[in-house]
């Protein structure tokens, strides 16, 4: 969300970055809105000092025992009391419109993001090990298998069980895919909080109409998310709760970095993505993902943008898993991203990089549609402050990767080392005798 008065001051440089995001100038209509809730606030004003100036000639015109003059000015003050409800609701009626128009407006790109139209404007940024298949890990694997035809095979993966119980984009798992699959997630959160320093938060699952503004799901991005009654949302990313920890709230400069992760189940409509990743687990409505979230001073968030992504990567490292990380350009980024790097494994039975992490920086574009505050060392502010968030990683993607990467000739799956002791000792998943 951006602040009218900066956009007042910075014309040209807004209408640049949102140029660059492929829209059209927008400054001069949103001034010319503000311009109608300048001049409805300054209506308003006025009456109110008239009613005031009115009150102390009322007092004159008695204290003169002008009877007359007095019930001539009362009656004029009378009349601007019935014209204030009307000249509040114009004012907010105006605030209003501005809002929600800029509450639809993406956040600006960094100078240094790239200009592109889709994925394909996207930059490598580096690219960590070598493929699988280059380096002897897939013996005897001269076509490797999709996730979803190991996990069929082995009777641990099952889609249409899934969609007896809940339609389409849903997965059963069993027995040690199951168990993998909490595997990963227990070992992400713990790398996370013992190594990387996050606090960790079992937050809410269902959230408000605000905490879902605050973060920018809503009101762009309602037809993506599944509504849970009357007043709750189901959340489609941890990033939304852990970021609204610090809604409405004024930090010290001491307090900031806040970093919090948390694994949790996500819910996604998926409304835009018909047709699309219909086989298997890559595009579900239901999926767990270890989020990280950072709440910085200003001056921190593109370090913490830079160490966040290294967090995410460890990760990775420790599965010895290959894959890229690439910068995202400006039309494929965030609504809230001002940068986006995505983290993308190798997955040799689609053979392609598919994204398992995404890691984005956001100013102080959140911080502004939650109140989210701090004051420096120095007592000075309230300044807002930036907020940050990533996939530490996603939790079924990583299954994937890991299935895809560690398939045997016979159809079992070798447990990378770093997950056996989560899965207590077991070393290799197989069917069922």
């Amino acid at each position: 969300m951006y602040d009218i008065r900066w956009i007042r001051e910075n014309a040209a440089a807004f209408d640049k970055g949102l140029e660059r995001r492929g829209l059209a100038p927008l400054s001069s209509s949103l001034l010319e809105l503000d311009d109608v809730r300048r001049s409805s606030i300054a209506k308003a004003q006025a009456t109110q000092e008239r009613r005031n100036a009115l009150s102390k000639e009322i007092g004159k015109a008695f204290a003169q025992k002008d009877v007359a003059l007095a019930d001539t000015l009362k009656a004029e003050v009378a009349a601007l009391k019935e014209q204030q409800p009307a000249l509040e609701a114009e004012e907010k009626a105006a605030k209003d419109k501005l809002d929600e128009t800029l509450a639809a407006i993406p956040n600006t790109p960094f100078d240094d993001v790239p200009d592109g139209a889709d994925e394909h404007g996207n930059v490598v940024l580096h690219v960590h090990g070598v493929k699988p298949e280059e380096r002897g890990l897939l013996k005897g694997v001269n076509d490797p298998k999709q996730h979803f035809e190991l996990g069929e095979a082995l009777g641990q993966m099952d889609f249409e069980k899934a969609a007896k119980l809940s339609g389409s984009r849903f997965v059963v798992l069993q027995s040690g895919i199951a168990r993998l699959s909490r595997a990963i997630g227990q070992f992400m959160l713990d790398t996370h909080t013992e190594e990387h320093g996050y606090t960790e938060v079992n937050p809410p699952l269902l959230v408000r109409d605000d905490a879902m503004f605050g973060t920018a799901q809503l009101p762009k991005f309602r037809e993506d998310q599944f509504r849970a009654g009357e007043e709750h949302w189901l959340i489609p990313t941890a990033e939304v709760p852990l970021t609204n920890l610090a809604r409405e709230l004024i930090l010290s400069e001491e307090e900031l970095p806040l970093r919090f992760t948390a694994l949790t189940p996500c819910f996604r409509s998926e409304a835009g993505s018909a047709g699309r990743d219909t086989r298997g687990m890559l595009r579900q409505h239901q999926f767990e993902k270890v989020e990280l979230v950072s709440i910085t001073a200003p001056e921190k968030s593109r370090e913490e943008h830079e160490r966040m992504l290294a967090c995410a990567e460890a990760v990775l490292k420790k599965l010895d898993l290959h894959y890229r990380v690439m910068t995202l350009c400006t039309g494929d980024m965030g609504f809230a991203s001002q940068k986006t790097w995505d983290i993308e494994a190798w997955l040799p039975g689609q053979k392609t990089y598919r994204e398992i992490s995404s890691c984005s920086v956001c100013g102080d574009f959140q911080a502004r549609r939650m109140n989210a505050r701090y004051k420096t060392r120095d007592g000075k502010g309230p300044f807002f402050v930036h907020t940050l968030n990533g996939s530490g990683t996603a939790v079924g993607r990583a299954l994937i990767a890991v299935m895809e990467n560690y398939q045997n000739a016979d159809g079992s799956i070798t447990v990378p080392d770093v997950l056996v002791p989560y899965m207590r000792g077991v070393t290799r998943i197989e069917k069922a005798a």
